[in-house]
């Protein structure tokens, strides 16, 4: 499986740029979120390596429940997926998008792939291990690295929403003693944290389940967690979704290695 989501993932990244190097005119859904030509290949390109190699098991993907298509959730494992994570981002001309892939076992995001395809890097984790994957032309990948998470140090290094900040984020981070604020675009906030060159993401606003599953499955495999602001981890799949309200997030915090010392 791990396989199949790496190169679906490659394969929308692809028309993705296809897309953005030639133009593409934005689109909005009924909750007033941007969608492009792009959202929609991506979208239909990872819905049909799924079918072909995952089958059976049901595929939650965000452009389909936007029209009214959730599929019946049966069992304990569903796969969600994000095609096109930061549209805004690709909108604007950032390089700050990503793809996301994820699987979710029993609630939990047990495997999950994470490729920004306009940096050339993709982030696999699953089973207690993650790859950073070095992509070149013809969208292959050329190396793979094996990162982690770090200890979160007592000034750590916070990454924030460049498109979404809210005043309680901003106030949590006044209180983290942070050494340093980088604002980044999509899921890759997840992955700076697995690789270890970042230690908080906090966000208290609106996501999605699909906008978050695959960065969080990179970061617990490589050692971090994704907790709620009771301090309980971040669960999907929650029984009785139908449309875009049931597949909110809570409120949450992503934190490198928790053996380390926390800010409060």
């Amino acid at each position: 499986m791990a396989a199949t989501f790496e190169t679906a993932a490659l394969l929308a990244g692809h028309a993705i740029m296809r897309v953005r190097d030639a133009g593409t005119e934005t689109h909005y859904k009924a909750d007033c979120s941007p969608v492009t030509e792009a959202d929609e290949q991506a979208e239909a390109i990872i819905l049909a390596e799924l079918s072909r190699h995952c089958p059976g098991i049901p595929v939650v993907a965000e452009e389909s429940v936007a029209a009214g298509h959730t599929p019946q959730i049966r069992g304990s494992a569903l796969i969600l997926v994000d095609p096109l994570d930061g549209t805004k981002e690709f909108i604007s001309g950032s390089t700050d998008f990503t793809v996301n892939i994820a699987l979710i076992e029993d609630g939990v995001p047990t495997l999950g792939v994470v490729y920004a395809p306009a940096l050339k890097v993709a982030y696999l984790g699953g089973d207690n291990l993650v790859e950073k994957l070095i992509i070149d032309d013809p969208y292959v990948v050329v190396e793979r690295q094996r990162v982690s998470a770090r200890p979160v140090p007592e000034h750590p290094i916070v990454v924030a929403s460049r498109s979404h900040n809210t005043p309680e984020t901003d106030a949590f981070i006044r209180t983290s003693g942070a050494s340093e604020i980088r604002s980044i675009g999509s899921s890759l906030k997840f992955c700076l944290l697995a690789e270890g060159t970042a230690d908080l993401y906090p966000r208290f606003g609106r996501t999605m389940e699909w906008d978050t599953a695959a960065g969080d499955a990179v970061l617990r495999a490589a050692g971090g967690i994704t907790l709620d602001v009771e301090g309980a981890p971040l669960r999907y799949g929650k029984t009785g979704q139908t449309d875009l309200v049931d597949f909110a997030n809570p409120d949450f915090i992503a934190w490198g290695l928790r053996e380390a010392t926390r800010p409060t």
